[in-house]
């Protein structure tokens, strides 16, 4: 005589909370609202509440996460697009001529690429690429749903040379963390994002230098590229920016705590 499996408990709104606050999440009533209503039934539930009180991201245990009103497809292991970046896209959103054409760099899950296409209406011509496989294959998902294109590879090496000097929004997502202060950071990130997207090097600007030293060659007469910098970390960007020969600007958001430089190549003069 065969035997069912046991079923599953029930578990309640508040039993998902009361769980999910013993494991120290803040906005418990948020996410188990995100949770009952993602779960398809109840062993579905129970095993996202686990996965969620083991300290995996919220946005890796429903597969998603909301950026800019989007629902962005986030995979486990990838880099998972923070709020305050919004405020980057909204930069660029406000810098970008008509059918622009965008590169995102360091795209993680394509959610700065994708979001800025969707702001614009949809008309740019998008480009993305990522280093780690794992984010490509996710981008993919994202950043298809715009009709862009996303490549494998460091930095600007698997674009088309057919971008040089087309480029008029570069984003640039960079990490930049130093190296010695990812031990610091909530073990939701050092845990279950790659290294790779969160390691700036010593001075957490390593990656940065990369992407502004060659930015003039990519980018279109006026165009812009835009990353994301601490406070601190300021003062440096904006040096290595202008060495580049980009001229420096940087924007900053109280409301999302963000800081945002963005460099633009001059425009070639009249005449």
């Amino acid at each position: 005589m065969s035997v069912s499996p046991s079923p599953v408990p029930s578990l309640s709104r508040s039993a998902v909370i009361t769980r999910l606050r013993a494991a120290g999440c803040v906005y418990a009533e948020d996410e188990a609202e995100l949770l009952l209503a993602a779960a398809g039934d109840t062993a579905e539930l129970a095993a996202m509440v686990d996965r969620r009180v083991l300290g995996l991201p919220l946005e890796h245990v429903l597969g998603w996460a909301e950026f800019r009103g989007l629902r962005i497809a986030v995979d486990p292991g990838v880099f998972v697009p923070r709020r305050r970046t919004e405020y980057l896209v909204e930069q660029a959103a406000a810098l970008a001529p008509p059918r622009a054409v965008v590169a995102d760099l360091c795209c993680g899950s394509g959610a700065l690429g994708t979001a800025l296409v969707h702001a614009l209406g949809e008309t740019a011509e998008l480009h993305a690429a990522d280093v780690d496989p794992a984010a490509v294959r996710c981008a993919r998902r994202n950043v298809g749903t715009v009709g862009g294109r996303v490549y494998e590879g460091d930095l600007y090496d698997p674009l088309p040379a057919a971008l040089r000097g087309r480029i008029d929004i570069l984003l640039a997502n960079a990490p930049y963390v130093p190296t010695e202060e990812i031990g610091l950071l909530p073990a939701e990130a050092r845990v279950h994002e790659a290294r790779v997207a969160l390691d700036g090097g010593a001075d957490g600007l390593d990656i940065v230098r990369r992407v502004t030293t060659a930015a003039p060659r990519w980018l279109a007469p006026g165009g812009h590229l835009l990353f994301e910098t601490s406070e601190r970390q300021t003062g440096t960007a904006v040096a290595t920016v202008a060495a580049a020969g980009l001229v420096p600007r940087v924007a900053r958001s109280e409301e999302w705590y963000a800081t945002v430089v963005i460099g633009t190549r001059p425009a070639v003069p009249a005449g």
